[in-house]
């Protein structure tokens, strides 16, 4: 039974830092939501006003949710080092957001004071909107995260290498990055400022391999540490 505990704590423990990573983001995102800031900086773009309101990308919007857990899953049961990587990408990402709707609130005024339609589409973005205010929306982490799987899924040794795969990834980044602005979530401003970070990290993690580096030096320290302790003895 000891041993079972143990195996399983050997194959898994990795996943424990994300499950409190998500703990610390939700209760942080929740202080900020609830909290009610004296001055709030509009985001707001002229293009904003020419895009038009489509409820039905509320399901894209909605996919989203799903789209990220299952990357972040996936790579966590089937390759420890992918999952290192995309899990520096989004965390990363995620708590600059934070740090941003911390020190810089932000607002805006998109959203339709009444829906256009009567439909099941709209009903599912009124649910939304009450759910989720109209602040702390930039850079946009729908789309940053959405960015972020895509570049999991290209970078990954078994996903990357099946074309079906990537093609309907990018189709769903797409989809999901359009809803955002389609149902009035977020403002073109968020969406640029996204796609602004995205690249940035994007150097950091998959290109200087910074993950890499940093479990490289671990593993050399306690080569040094084991070699140490086997000469003293």
């Amino acid at each position: 039974m000891k041993n079972k505990v143990i195996n399983i704590w050997d194959k898994y423990h990795h996943f424990l830092w994300s499950v409190i990573y998500m703990i610390v983001y939700l209760l942080w995102f929740a202080l900020i939501e609830t909290r009610k800031f004296s001055r709030y900086t509009v985001i707001h773009t002229a293009l904003d006003d020419k895009i038009p309101f489509i409820e039905i990308f509320v399901i894209p919007y909605i996919i989203w949710f799903f789209y990220v857990a299952w990357i972040v899953l996936y790579t966590g049961f089937t390759d420890r080092y992918d999952y290192y990587r995309v899990c520096a990408f989004l965390f990363t990402g995620m708590t600059i957001f934070l740090l941003i709707s911390t020190l810089w609130p932000n607002i805006h005024y998109l959203r339709p004071r009444i829906m256009p339609r009567d439909n099941i589409f709209c009903d599912m973005v009124s649910m939304i909107y009450r759910m989720d205010t109209s602040t702390n929306l930039w850079p946009s982490i729908h789309v940053y995260n959405s960015i972020g799987v895509y570049f999991a899924v290209m970078h990954s040794e078994r996903l990357g290498t099946k074309k079906w795969i990537k093609n309907t990834c990018l189709g769903i980044s797409v989809s999901i990055i359009l809803s955002t602005m389609f149902i009035k979530q977020h403002s073109t401003f968020d969406i640029m400022t996204a796609f602004v970070m995205a690249a940035v990290l994007y150097v950091l993690v998959y290109r200087t391999d910074i993950i890499l580096n940093i479990r490289t030096k671990n593993l050399a320290k306690k080569k040094s540490k084991q070699h140490s302790y086997n000469w003293v003895k």
